[in-house]
C-alpha cells in the first residue's frame, strides 16, 4: 500500500504543482476569462487518464491467461521505461518549468481559448497518462486480492491534490529539490520492483524462457499472507520465490539507476537546485474563480 501511495502523491504532486503554476500566472496577470478554458483542458486531461485506466484494467480482463500475462508483462516494463525517464527529467528540468509553463502559457493566450484548452490539456495529461499507466502496472504487481492498493494511490493522489492547493495558497513553502531526489529514489526502488514482476509474467506467457529456475525460494522462512510478508509485497513488491532472470534483471536496473540518480552531477552548490516558486500564491482575495 505504502508504494502505491507514494505513486500517487509522487505523480499527483507533479500534476498539482503544474496546475497551480498555470492558475496562479493567469491570476497574477489579470487574465481570469482565461481560467475556464484552462480547468476544461484540466478536466479532459482527467477523463482521458481515468478512461486510459479502465481500459487497462477491464480490457485485460477478456484476455486468455496468457495473453493478459503478456500485456501485463509488457506494460510493466513501459511504465518502468516511462517512470524512469520521468524522474530524471523532472531532477534535470524542475527548476526551469515555472518559466517553461509562462512562456507556453503566454503563446496560448495570443492564440485564443483552443490554444489554452490544449496547452492545460497537454500539460496535465502526459502526467495523468504516465500515472494511469504505472498504477496499473504497480498495482497488478502488488494486488492481494484487497483494496489496499487503490486505497493507497487515492490516498495519495489525495494529499497531492491537498499539498498542490497549500502550495498555491502560499501557507506551504517545500523543498522541491529534496522533495524530488528523495521521492525520485524511492520511486526507482518500487519500479524495480514492477520490472521483475513484469519479467515474471513475460515468463508465465512463456515470451522470456527461466519460469522454473529459481535464485531462491524462502516461501518457509517469509510467508506471503504474514503481516510482514504483505508489508515487503506491498513496499517492494517482494517474491519468496524469484526467478534467477527475475534477481538480475531487478539488480541490473536498481544499481546503476539510482546511483545514477542520487549522483551529484548539476546538482552541486546552488546551480541545480530547485527555486521555491519566487511568487507566493495569490491572496485569498486573488483565488481564481473555476
Amino acid at each position: 500500500m505504502f508504494s502505491n501511495y507514494l505513486i500517487g502523491l509522487r505523480e499527483g504532486l507533479e500534476a498539482s504543482l503544474v496546475v497551480c503554476i498555470l492558475i496562479a500566472y493567469l491570476v497574477k496577470t489579470g487574465r481570469r476569462d482565461a481560467l475556464k478554458p484552462i480547468w476544461a483542458g484540466i478536466g479532459v486531461a482527467i477523463a482521458i487518464a481515468l478512461g486510459f485506466g479502465c481500459a487497462l484494467e477491464f480490457g485485460s480482463q477478456e484476455l486468455t491467461f496468457k495473453a493478459q500475462e503478456a500485456l501485463g508483462g509488457s506494460l510493466s516494463v513501459l511504465a518502468v521505461v516511462l517512470v524512469t525517464w520521468m524522474v530524471f527529467w523532472m531532477r534535470r528540468t524542475a527548476r526551469h518549468l515555472k518559466s517553461e509553463l509562462h512562456g507556453r502559457l503566454d503563446a496560448a493566450l495570443a492564440m485564443g481559448t483552443g490554444a489554452l484548452v490544449a496547452t492545460a490539456f497537454l500539460a496535465v495529461g502526459r502526467e495523468g497518462l504516465e500515472t494511469a499507466l504505472f498504477v496499473w502496472a504497480s498495482v497488478h504487481a502488488a494486488s492481494d486480492g484487497t483494496p489496499r492498493p487503490l486505497i493507497g494511490v487515492a490516498l495519495g493522489l489525495a494529499t497531492a491534490v491537498l499539498l498542490g492547493w497549500l502550495f498555491y495558497r502560499g501557507a506551504l513553502r517545500i523543498n522541491l529539490a529534496r522533495f524530488f531526489t528523495w521521492t525520485g529514489g524511492m520511486l526507482v526502488v518500487v519500479a524495480a520492483g514492477v520490472l521483475a514482476y513484469g519479467v515474471h509474467d513475460l515468463q508465465e506467457a512463456d515470451l522470456v524462457p527461466g519460469l522454473t529456475s529459481l535464485a531462491f525460494d524462502i516461501s518457509n522462512t517469509v510467508d506471503p499472507s504474514s503481516w510482514y510478508g504483505t508489508l515487503l509485497k506491498g513496499v517492494f513488491n517482494f517474491q519468496p520465490d524469484p526467478t534467477v532472470l527475475q534477481v538480475t534483471v531487478w539488480l541490473l536496473y536498481l544499481v546503476p539507476t539510482l546511483a545514477l540518480f542520487l549522483a551529484p552531477v548539476g546538482f552541486a552548490s546552488g546551480k541545480g537546485k530547485v527555486k521555491e516558486p519566487d511568487e507566493p500564491g495569490p491572496r485569498p482575495s486573488e483565488a481564481p474563480q473555476a
